[in-house]
């Protein structure tokens, strides 16, 4: 019951989550999605079942797309692990594999117990869709085993680790949208194409550090950490908590360099469906990033993006000009956020950044009479609608 009051009170303090909420519900319909998933059968299903239980939030970002393209355990050996990782892309042809040595609290354990369905089904699409995912596996796999033993000690392992884990999957799926006509080859040729997952990565590590350090696990690179505590697990004891935030508001300076060539590589896109797919997790990257910045509840506890503001983040990721408009309004808040803690040494990189993304993005942005209405303005004529509403049924 409590949980549902805390529910019922965002709609209230955020009626524009709200009004997107019922827009998106409205309005939405995945390209032939409905249709599609009825006509799956069999080792397909079981493949969508997986993805959903893998990633809910990624699984809603992938059914955005034409129909056309569709962490780690840490109880596994280290030699182990190696080796599946180098080796992960040959299984990919080995029809019948699969994987039953997970830890007995890993989620994802089902999808590997079944691999075998995720296999035939990859083996079923066209072979040049093939060759891209197992290259991009293969170097994928390589990487992550690199960083097993290697630690991320500067800002330069620390690119290169997000690129391994994230960079490489958007330059495989530019080489699928081009492969698949959707996309030309403008798009597959940028140099910013890997961004469009990267900062993805950048702000989850940023907002999951509290999970990472109880669970021994180090993504943030000493080279950043180190100015403003003795170990990283210093970051998240509470006589540290100035230091903490220090620390946490230079690593969203770090992701907020990226943000310039995610626009880049959005303002190339052509298909509608591969523009939602890949505008989604930006801008649900920069209110990751919004939320961290100068939060030192990001330190004690699983900060996450409310649903509504999640949904209304989908509804609007429609196209270029309104992903800008959604940049522009996270970047006001965080400099607001920012402006709370003037003592911090990176205060006026973050300001100067956050004030010159800001100015680059807005001059390319244009803007109607509704995006100058304020809150309480949506929020009073939504409820003088729903009064309007009530009384007219009641009057009858």
């Amino acid at each position: 019951m409590a949980s549902e009051i805390v529910k019922f009170t965002n709609w209230l303090i955020h009626p524009e989550e709200l009004i997107c909420s019922i827009l998106y519900l409205l309005r939405h319909s995945p390209p032939d999605e409905k249709v599609h998933k009825m006509n799956n059968t069999g080792n397909m299903t079981s493949c969508y079942n997986f993805l959903e239980q893998t990633s809910r939030s990624f699984a809603t970002v992938i059914q955005e797309l034409h129909p056309k393209i569709r962490d780690d355990d840490m109880t596994i050996n280290d030699v182990f692990k190696t080796e599946l990782l180098v080796d992960f892309h040959t299984y990919l042809y080995e029809i019948g594999w699969c994987f039953n040595e997970s830890g007995p609290n890993e989620k994802d354990a089902p999808l590997l117990v079944s691999f075998s369905v995720v296999i035939d089904e990859f083996l079923k699409i066209d072979v040049v869709y093939q060759k891209v995912i197992a290259d991009i596996a293969k170097q994928m796999g390589a990487g992550m085993a690199k960083y097993i033993k290697k630690r991320v000690n500067t800002v330069e392992d620390y690119n290169e680790y997000c690129y391994f884990v994230a960079g490489l999957v958007g330059i495989g799926l530019s080489k699928i949208f081009y492969a698949s006509g959707l996309e030309g080859i403008v798009s597959y040729f940028s140099t910013q194409l890997f961004y469009i997952q990267l900062i993805q990565t950048i702000s989850n590590i940023i907002i999951i550090t509290l999970i990472d350090v109880l669970d021994n696990r180090r993504f943030w690179p000493t080279e950043i950490w180190s100015k403003h505590v003795n170990y990283i697990s210093n970051l998240v004891e509470d006589k540290n908590i100035v230091k903490g935030t220090q620390c946490l508001n230079e690593m969203c300076l770090n992701a907020l360099n990226h943000i310039p060539d995610v626009i880049e590589y959005l303002a190339l896109i052509r298909d509608p469906t591969v523009f939602k797919f890949c505008a989604i997790p930006q801008v649900m990257a920069i209110a990751t990033i919004t939320a961290c910045a100068n939060n030192s509840v990001v330190l004690q506890e699983n900060v996450k993006i409310r649903k509504g503001e999640a949904i209304r983040l989908i509804y609007e990721a429609s196209d270029l000009n309104s992903c800008q408009k959604v940049f522009v309004r996270y970047l006001d808040t965080m400099l607001t956020n920012i402006n709370k803690s003037k003592t911090d040494p990176n205060y006026d990189n973050l300001v100067r950044t956050i004030t010159t993304l800001r100015k680059n993005i807005n001059a390319r942005t244009r803007y109607n009479i509704i995006d100058y209405t304020t809150r309480t303005t949506v929020a009073l004529s939504f409820f003088a609608t729903i009064i309007y509403f009530i009384l007219s049924l009641i009057s009858r």
